[in-house]
């Protein structure tokens, strides 16, 4: 592992702050810590990134990015050396590595003690029960008859589930009959694909109660959110949820804080909910920022970005303070093709037409469905916010106005 040769052949060694200030190492890539990085500049924070390319988001703009394989134990040490503390863009980095980092003295946040219960759903599952949270049905699944037997529990309203890996949609099936959910158990296990099933929740809308807590036990909530979803992943996100009565509000924010504690979280939390009937149940956790969060970056006094930052270095925690009536978030997703027109010359062109839409790119060629970016606008209404941010985000996707279509 070594740093990244940029263009022109110029290596960038390791940067070292001078300053008296912290450093974090970052492990993953993407778009959450390209953005963990712009708050980090800000903030004076240094920052050192293990990568897999020097193509990825968050290379592109972090100096001292070392190229290397998060599942091997040589290059997390040789990345998190001499750290302040080193945190996650993803969950996925194995927890026994983490321990070994633990016990050489690094600070990995969160720690491996909770981040099991981001990285596998069943024990997730049975930990939250176990607590009293919220949650649907379920129960592992390790053979055929465990299905049969499961199914017949929840008469046929299945949701089965990867237990480790899926995200934004994907190691989910919702099979239709019996048959085929015996088949697609049978077929999914002999892959080596472990499995939990889970009643199937009519759920009427999706909630994302989100909060950030420090090593020594600070926690602060932002708003309760709406996640508008498109095929599994994440479209608009709505805050406040329009509508919800601040007793639900209250007892959402409430359970994502108990949910932090109880758990031992570091950073951001991101607890996913159903909302039916006006009830909440558990759907999904996330120890780090999460997409139903991007709306802080432009709608609250403190971003998720800043404030998991500020909570895996033990600093005090900012306020969650809306600062303004309403925000929404779009993402923009991958078209079905690329617009011949330049992505810079759509970017110039929403700017043209709504000055107040915050357009945040992560450097992400284009490819069907992909997350490349979002827009953040911030209004006195959810219709206007809501008009503004869809019609940028499909100008930049499509290089068309929603009313031209």
């Amino acid at each position: 592992m070594g740093s990244i040769v940029r263009g022109g052949g110029t290596t960038v060694v390791g940067v070292t702050n001078t300053y008296g200030m912290p450093v974090v190492a970052i492990v993953g890539d993407g778009q959450l810590a390209r953005m963990m990085q712009t708050e980090a500049i800000e903030l004076g924070i240094g920052t050192r990134l293990l990568a897999g390319s020097n193509e990825a988001s968050a290379a592109q703009v972090i100096a001292d990015a070392r190229l290397g394989d998060y599942t091997s134990l040589n290059d997390l040490q040789e990345a998190t050396a001499g750290t302040d503390a080193v945190t996650f863009d993803h969950e996925h980095v194995p927890n026994e590595h983490l321990q070994v980092l633990i016990d050489a003295d690094v600070n990995p946040e969160p720690r491996p003690a909770a981040l099991i219960y981001a990285q596998d759903k069943l024990e997730q599952r049975i930990r939250l029960r176990d607590l009293g949270a919220p949650v649907p049905e379920f129960a592992g699944i390790a053979s055929a008859d465990d299905a049969k037997a499961f199914w017949d529990f929840v008469d046929g309203a299945v949701c089965l589930k990867a237990t480790r890996g899926g995200y934004d949609g994907k190691g989910v099936w919702f099979p239709d009959t019996l048959d085929e959910c015996l088949e697609l158990v049978e077929e999914l296990l002999g892959r080596g694909v472990p499995l939990m099933g889970e009643r199937k929740v009519p759920f009427e809308r999706e909630l994302s109660a989100m909060v950030a807590r420090r090593r020594s036990g600070e926690v602060a909530a932002w708003q309760v959110a709406e996640s508008i979803q498109d095929g599994g992943v994440c479209r608009v996100t709505i805050a406040p949820a329009p509508g919800i009565s601040p007793e639900l509000a209250k007892r959402a924010e409430d359970l994502a804080c108990r949910i932090a504690t109880e758990l031992d979280v570091t950073g951001v939390l991101a607890v996913e909910l159903f909302e039916a009937g006006g009830e909440i149940l558990v759907n999904e956790l996330a120890m780090r920022p999460h997409n139903t969060g991007h709306w802080t970056q432009n709608g609250c006094v403190t971003s998720q970005f800043e404030q998991h930052l500020r909570a895996v270095l033990d600093w005090p925690l900012g306020s969650t303070t809306p600062t303004a009536p309403v925000t929404v978030m779009v993402n923009t997703l991958g078209g079905d093709a690329d617009p011949e027109m330049p992505m810079g010359q759509r970017v110039a062109a929403v700017m043209e037409k709504y000055p107040q839409a915050k357009i945040h790119l992560y450097g992400k060629q284009w490819r069907p469905g992909r997350k490349m970016g979002h827009v953040n606008v911030v209004a006195d209404t959810v219709e206007v916010a809501r008009a503004v941010a869809e019609d940028a985000a499909n100008y930049i996707i499509n290089a068309t106005w929603l009313d031209e279509e």
